[in-house]
């Protein structure tokens, strides 16, 4: 591709190279800087009239050299070769005449050959001053808002510096610095900051005297909005297929340049534009086309836009490989899903996932849907989807680059996780007094571990950490064991049971060891008490013969003598071997060595290390290159660190790097060294490893100095990685799981970056693993807790059946000590390592192996030394709080002050910590499960970095654990009452059931006891002066017993403390509700938070109380309407009568009207209605009886007296039954007198 106009390009690319500078920030692009470029300058014994006598001095920027070299107008040369390496060295010029104008630069010999050349001085004619040189300061940017900085370099010293703005007559600025250059600021940059600035300078004394001008133009990018750039057919491309790059902008008219990052000034295109884009065709790709692409816009004035996304072009003629991972494993549970997260180095293209044996991709992920946290996606799956899963691109343009193999993923699916491994520590065979550790492990995270016990079914231990301790007292320890566990994603499906252990205890009987060191103690004993008798004897038999004989004095010594040799000789058998103590003298702590960017893509564009020592005495500290190259030397910082900037890599960076602390007496041993191998390469990873065991597991270690990193692990005749790991800090750990035959060989690793585009390192140094026979690994332990304090005394035992062995220390990884065998000692060797007085570097991970001539044991456990006091403490706190029942779980976070530290649990009276946790925040959190009578205790943690020498913290406040529930529960009163005035004194009284305890008083929503309390007897009083607001709230009480203080009552019965002037207001309801009812009541019922109290109801509209209560319960009715209204009451306690609450919100009861009145209302209707019915009827019944009697009259003439006898009788029981009638007698004689008839 060619320039539209060679000359308008030329011109362009010097003015868009300031662009490009300024608009780096938003590229996230850092300018290439030489710092290998040396530094030149004038110096003069004439200031007034330098040209009288000139000399020049040229310095290289960070290496002595044995050469320097002057060159002017690029063709005479003038080198000097110095006595010594050197800095820098000076050219005498002297008067300055026609014959030295010119210009004049200088390089130094380094070791591959000559450096760049300085900056051009050019020097003119007698009598003026130097011209000065000016350019932008390349780590600005010169955006809308930004602010500038312009460097002008006046080559000698002293020198007054102008600033002027073309078209301005006045100094925009003006400076008089201490050095050569000037720094000029402009803040705020806007369209109107743009132009030609002038930089002048001119001698103090004599301000007529001025030197040439030196302009600079100052564009100001980004005024107009970014174009976007694409790719067709597509970004990967094969050699000689042609490509074409659009770039597209909102603005007509204007015109378009290219530019690739990899070569600015060969690969800046321009181009006319079509409309508002403009094509840029590659006719016949070539693989140096490749790299980044971005292009922008500018108008006639040359103001340009922001600079385009970035475009990664690909020209390729075979595709590179995808990788393909698991989430959260390869081995998944049947109902489990899982994430299949396929990534390669070619961005800009889609991904397809396959499954052997079948054609179509499974599922499809185009460019728009794919970012650093998308993955394919496999829900609930089943033990159809186990089988062989790859991962390709999916290109959506027809190319010629050939596919070539995948990295392929194995999914397992199982009804149940996969069983753990089982082990014994430090053997399978029980010994005297000794307990057995069980380690359960698996390589992924657990939630739970259960260890059962074959010969008992019930028999079960639960653990976090996988570790269970087994004591074989009186033989109960031994038989079959078996572990399983448990995940949380399915926390009630339990993993298949590991393969049996068997625990087996003594032979059955004692030793002879052990009948031997008994029965010597014994002996002792006799000899001493035989000893203190010969020697009253002496002194009663002199006080007696009150005589001094020669022989009996030498007697009594000889005696003497003898039972203190047989004594001594006795205590020697009994202990064993004498072991000697071998003091450990610390070598100054090594320091750690790395790097860091800020440029996670490209780390080699800006790369600085840093060293920081352990030692909180370093002075200062060394870089070096090579082993001998001196870089630089820095103060150390209150971190304990220093930084050391190389900026931009280049060829002469590459090398082996280390650095050293100084110390007031001592310069400590050299860091791990830090190779970088090129300027686009990561640097080169260390790998290293334990001596693999046969059987056991083996972790190997990749060291790669930068954060952020992703880790591959290789070995020796296989091309693709056999491990990957993910970004995990600056090193990572692969895991063989069991060292076989198979798995010897020579191992590498390799780092890259974790996101797109992958840029990878060097391989590291091979690693060769060769599986040896070894003794059994030592007995390795410290004989007091491995959390010390600095100024400690730790000693270190390390100990083993063998006899006549040599041990070795380990601290890190490296060797600190050795103790030689001692061949005149019978049975088990040992040896001790002490430390009379802990630093704070001395702190590690510590280990131990013993050898005798030609085979070396395995390594011993390793043991943390922990040296607190560095860090500030952490806070301990217990969820769900200090006081728990039996059987519960606890779980105790310790909270510390830095993240990505490792934190240890200590219970006071145990030797060790209880448990380590590490963990990417700044807490972690301890499970106690399900508690016992023993957990109770003392709790405190610490935090510790695992980088540099276990540096720890102060230990946190203790935090006391109750297990409750094993003691009555007290009860819990407050004197003089529940509720006191602020400033006012009050006691609270715990009492319990068992004499001579300690009480502690609790207080919910505060972890810690207040107050704590031994009293004689049976109740503890808790004083409480001038109690305020704060001070209210639920208060409970627990007591222990000192005798046995793991035995802890339950909580007492909660109290509530009110500390208030007036008593909180009360409730008010009303039963059976708010309305009368005729003839019936309402009760009022009062309620308040404190018993003890008198309560009033008052009633709107009367002056004085209605009712008094102690219960709180007011019956009201409603005679003549008098209970209706708004009723509300109040309290005061009896123990201040004075003070009343405050009322309680109003309540109203309504009487007969609105809906109950017309209720009552239409039954009445009804009642009225159902009389009145009645009455009428009656009424009707008298009126038709009423008619029958004048019919009855008629009827007596016609009828005889008997029939009128009978009329009568019918007419009498018919119209009164209650009245008396004629007797029979009387109606039989036939009386026929007439009588009237009653109406």
């Amino acid at each position: 591709m060619t320039l539209d106009r060679p000359g308008e390009g030329a011109t362009m690319l010097r003015t868009f190279t300031l662009l490009l500078f300024c608009a780096g920030l938003s590229l996230g692009v850092t300018p290439m800087v030489m710092p290998s470029q040396p530094e030149l300058w004038i110096e003069s014994n004439y200031p007034q009239a330098p040209w009288e006598n000139i000399t020049l001095w040229c310095k290289s920027p960070s290496q002595i050299s044995s050469k320097f070299l002057l060159l002017k107008d690029k063709t005479q040369m003038t080198w000097i070769r110095p006595s010594r390496k050197t800095f820098q060295v000076s050219f005498s010029i002297g008067a300055l005449t026609q014959a030295n104008t010119g210009l004049y630069r200088c390089c130094y010999w380094k070791e591959t050959g000559w450096s760049e050349p300085s900056k051009v001085l050019e020097l003119e004619a007698p009598g003026q001053l130097p011209k000065p040189i000016f350019w932008i300061q390349t780590e600005t940017s010169p955006l809308p808002g930004c602010n500038v900085n312009i460097l002008c370099h006046g080559w000698l010293q002293d020198l007054v510096f102008m600033l002027f703005k073309e078209g301005y007559a006045e100094p925009v600025d003006y400076q008089v610095p201490t050095g050569r250059v000037a720094i000029f600021s402009i803040a705020n940059m806007t369209p109107e900051s743009e132009g030609v600035y002038i930089c002048r300078t001119h001698i103090q004394m004599l301000p007529t005297l001025w030197s040439e001008p030196s302009p600079l133009k100052l564009i100001v990018a980004g005024l107009y909005p970014k174009p976007t750039l694409t790719a067709y057919p597509g970004p990967i491309m094969a050699p000689g297929e042609s490509l074409n790059l659009r770039c597209q902008g909102p603005i007509y008219g204007m015109t378009f340049a290219l530019i690739r990052l990899e070569d600015l000034e060969k690969s800046f295109y321009l181009k006319r534009p079509i409309k508002n884009e403009a094509y840029f065709f590659f006719r016949a790709l070539k693989i140096h086309d490749a790299g980044h692409y971005l292009c922008f816009y500018y108008d006639g004035s040359y103001r340009g836009s922001l600079l385009s996304d970035i475009l990664k072009i690909w020209v390729t003629d075979t595709f590179p490989k995808t990788w393909l991972l698991a989430q959260p494993s390869p081995v998944v549970q049947m109902g489990q899903n899982v994430s299949l997260w396929c990534r390669g180095p070619v961005d800009g293209v889609g991904l397809a996932l396959y499954k052997k044996g079948e054609d179509k991709p499974l599922q499809l992920l185009d460019t728009t849907s794919i970012y650093d946290d998308t993955s394919f996606f496999l829900n609930n799956v089943t033990s159809s989807d186990a089988g062989i899963y790859s991962c390709h691109y999916l290109l959506s343009w027809k190319t010629s680059i050939r596919m070539t193999s995948h990295n392929t993923v194995e999914l397992v699916v199982v009804d149940k996780p996969p069983k753990p491994s089982l082990s014994a520590w430090p053997s399978t065979v029980f010994k005297l007094g000794k307990a057995i550790t069980l380690q359960c492990r698996v390589p992924h995270p657990v939630l739970e571990f259960c260890l059962e016990w074959e010969e008992r079914a019930t028999s079960q231990k639960f653990s976090v950490d996988g570790d269970f301790i087994i004591s074989n007292v009186e033989g109960k320890g031994t038989g079959t064991y078996s572990c399983s566990y448990r995940i949380e994603a399915h926390p009630n499906i339990w993993s298949h049971r590991s393969e049996p252990l068997k625990l087996m205890g003594p032979a059955g009987f004692l030793t002879w060891n052990h009948i031997l060191n008994e029965t010597i103690r014994l002996f002792l004993i006799i000899q001493l008490v035989a000893l203190l008798f010969v020697v009253l004897w002496i002194r009663w038999k002199c006080r007696r013969l009150r005589i001094r004989e020669a022989w009996l004095l030498g007697t009594a010594q000889g005696v003497t003598m003898l039972f203190i040799l047989t004594a001594l000789l006795c205590c020697g058998l009994c202990t064993g071997v004498l072991t000697e103590e071998t003091e450990i003298i610390m070598p100054t702590p090594k320091p750690e060595l790395w790097a860091e960017t800020n440029f996670p893509l490209a780390p080699w564009k800006n790369l600085t290390l840093w060293c920081r020592s352990p030692s909180g005495s370093t002075k200062e500290f060394v870089l070096l290159k090579d082993g001998t190259g001196w870089i630089a030397t820095r103060p150390a910082s209150e971190q304990v660190r220093a930084a050391f900037p190389l900026g931009a890599l280049t060829q002469t960076h590459t090398g082996s790097y280390h650095c050293h602390s100084w110390e007031e007496m001592a310069v400590s041993e050299p860091s791990e060294a830090l190779e970088l191998v090129g300027t686009d390469i990561l640097p080169k990873p260390v790998i290293s490893a334990s001596p693999p065991i046969r059987g056991k597991e083996l972790q190997i270690r990749c060291k790669g100095w930068l954060a952020g990193m992703g880790f591959a692990l290789y070995k020796e005749g296989m091309q693709e990685p056999i491990q990957q790991l993910g970004a995990v800090g600056r090193e990572a750990f692969f895991t063989i799981r069991r060292m076989e035959d198979k798995d010897e060989g020579n191992y590498s690793c390799r780092t890259h970056t974790e996101k797109r585009p992958f840029k990878w390192s060097e391989p590291s140094e091979p690693l060769e693993l060769v599986i040896k026979e070894m003794y059994p690994k030592p007995f390795f332990e410290t004989w007091t807790s491995p959390v010390v304090t600095p100024g400690s005394r730790v000693t270190f035992n390390c100990s083993t059946p063998q006899q006549h062995m040599s041990f070795i220390l380990y601290k890190d990884g490296s060797e600190v000590a050795s103790s030689d065998s001692s061949w005149a000692s019978l049975g088990a060797s040992a040896a001790h390592f002490l430390i009379i007085s802990v630093g704070i570097g001395d702190g590690g991970n510590y280990s131990c192996r013993y050898y005798d001539f030609a085979i070396w044991s395995e390594p011993s456990d390793p043991v943390e030394l922990v040296v607190t006091e560095f860090y500030p403490k952490p806070t301990l706190l217990a969820h769900p709080g200090p006081v728990v029942l039996p059987g519960k779980n606890v779980t105790l976070r310790c909270q510390g002050a830095f993240q990505g530290m490792r934190f240890a649990l200590l219970q006071e009276g145990t030797p060790g910590p209880l448990q380590f946790r590490s963990a990417s925040g700044n807490s972690a959190d301890f499970l106690l499960h399900t508690v016992g009578a023993e957990d109770s205790g003392n709790y405190s943690c610490v935090y510790f970095e695992t980088t540099m020498s276990n540096r720890g913290s102060y230990l946190s406040k203790p935090l006391m654990i109750w297990v409750t529930g094993l003691l009555p529960k007290p009860s819990l009163l407050a004197q003089p009452g529940p509720m006191v005035a602020p400033g006012e004194n009050m006691t609270l009284q715990c009492q319990g059931e068992l004499a001579d305890s300690t009480f502690v008083l609790l207080k919910k929503g505060i972890q810690e006891p207040l107050k704590q309390q031994r009293p004689n007897g049976y109740r503890a009083d808790f004083w409480m002066p001038a109690v305020s607001s704060e001070d209210s709230g639920m208060y409970s009480c627990v007591y222990y017993l000192d005798s046995a203080p793991l035995a802890a009552s339950n909580h007492s019965d909660s109290l509530e403390i009110w500390v208030t002037d007036k008593p909180p207001k009360p409730s008010l309801s009303a039963s059976p509700s708010t309305v009368f009812k005729l003839g019936k009541d309402i009760t009022l019922q009062c309620r308040g938070p404190l018993p003890g109290v008198e309560f009033v109801l008052e009633h709107d509209g009367e002056e004085a109380p209605q009712q008094f209560s102690e219960d709180g319960d007011f019956v009201i009715n409603n005679v003549e309407g008098k209970g209706i209204g708004n009723y509300s009451c109040s309290y005061r306690l009896q123990a201040y009568p004075d003070i009343w609450s405050e009322p309680s919100d109003t309540l109203e009861l309504v009487g007969a009207a609105g809906p109950a009145a017309q209720e009552c209302t239409v039954g009445n209707i009804v009642r009225s209605t159902l009389i009145v019915v009645v009455v009428v009827a009656l009424g009707v019944v008298l009126a038709i009886e009423w008619k029958k009697w004048p019919r009855l009259r008629t009827r007596g003439s016609e009828t005889d007296g008997r029939d009128q006898t009978i009329a009568l009788e019918e007419c009498n029981q018919e119209g009164d039954l209650g009245t008396s009638t004629d007797s029979p007698s009387s109606v039989s004689q036939g009386t026929s007198v007439e009588q009237p008839v009653p109406i």
